[in-house]
């Protein structure tokens, strides 16, 4: 491992970043790799609230877990977290013609996974996990992008604007390099991980989600 810095709570490290690597020991404070845009940051701990903030570009490699709203907003790049993450993973993720974001967790995650997503990936192994891998409202006002869960059993509380169907061969090759990259980051097997099945949640363009955020 390089030089690293030994951060316990700092906020914003490496917010808006454009390049070079940061290597980071102990654990961060919200917002690690805020507006990221094309730097490196490796946490070999835990990270806190807010990861990936708005990131642009670039990658995040956490070793440990990280709290809610990681990958918040994000808009390109990738983010790998060998444990868990917190509540709303992955919310008003969005992507364009040459953005593709993507958030692999390797753990479980919190309620709200995908909520609002409007592009890239979300990609959630449950690896050392039991059961279902995400808790409640997964993909609650989803309405692009797509959603992959590691699993054997969907949620029963899957909204109705989201389709679940099993990743088909086209699907998961579109994702392959990410798993890629992350079994050799964190030393898993990667026939460990392709040997269980995967369920991919997508947009039901026949009933979009139209509910607001308050009523009249």
């Amino acid at each position: 491992m390089k030089n690293a810095v030994k951060y316990m709570g700092e906020r914003y490290v490496g917010c808006g970043a454009r390049e070079g690597e940061i290597i980071i020991e102990g654990v961060p404070g919200n917002d690690l790799g805020a507006y990221l845009d094309g730097a490196h940051i490796t946490v070999y701990g835990n990270a806190q609230d807010a990861t990936g903030n708005t990131m642009n570009d670039g990658t995040i490699t956490i070793y440990g877990n990280t709290g809610d709203t990681v990958g918040y907003s994000m808009r390109g790049g990738a983010i790998y977290v060998r444990g868990n993450a917190g509540y709303r993973a992955g919310i008003h993720m969005k992507a364009s013609i040459d953005k593709v974001p993507t958030l692999v967790i390797g753990g479980h995650c919190g309620s709200f996974l995908g909520e609002y997503q409007a592009g890239g990936n979300i990609i959630v192994l449950g690896l050392d996990s039991e059961g279902i891998p995400v808790g409640d409202f997964c993909g609650t006002g989803q309405h692009g992008g797509k959603i992959f869960l590691r699993t054997e059993k969907l949620p029963d509380d899957l909204p109705a604007q989201v389709i679940a169907r099993q990743a088909s061969e086209e699907d998961l090759s579109g994702i392959m390099p990410f798993i890629d990259t992350f079994c050799e980051k964190f030393g898993v097997e990667k026939d460990k991980v392709i040997s269980k099945n995967f369920f991919v949640l997508v947009p039901n363009s026949k009933n979009p989600y139209k509910q607001l955020y308050c009523y009249n």
